[in-house]
């Protein structure tokens, strides 16, 4: 016995898509387009990767930083230099970009 998997948001079964000719895996309904989307998530998918070994190098990188500074009698944190990143970060990225700023300054230095 084989179960419809449903879609909350649209109520469409897997069995519906499937009778309509459309790549379960990409919603797709012509074949090149499927072959077309599995290529872009895969790049995707590198992209992600690379983004996820970027931030961690960057976190690690920060955390070092405020070692060396702390461990020479700075401060833990510089709010100066802070602004800056957040603001680069919005001017590329706009508004979303502050919020995705915010995080990867988190990241490195840890909570407030």
């Amino acid at each position: 016995m084989t179960a419809d998997v449903v879609d909350n948001k649209t109520g469409d079964s897997a069995a519906q898509a499937s009778a309509a000719g459309m790549d379960l895996k990409t919603g797709a309904a012509e074949p090149l387009a499927a072959h077309e989307i599995s290529a872009m998530r895969e790049r995707i998918d590198e992209i992600d990767q690379a983004i996820i070994d970027l931030w961690l190098e960057r976190a690690r990188l920060s955390q070092e930083v405020g070692r060396t500074r702390m461990a020479s009698g700075g401060t833990r944190l510089v709010l100066s230099r802070e602004r800056e990143i957040v603001e680069r970060f919005r001017e590329a990225l706009g508004a979303d970009g502050a919020q995705v700023a915010l995080m990867i300054l988190r990241a490195g230095r840890g909570p407030l």
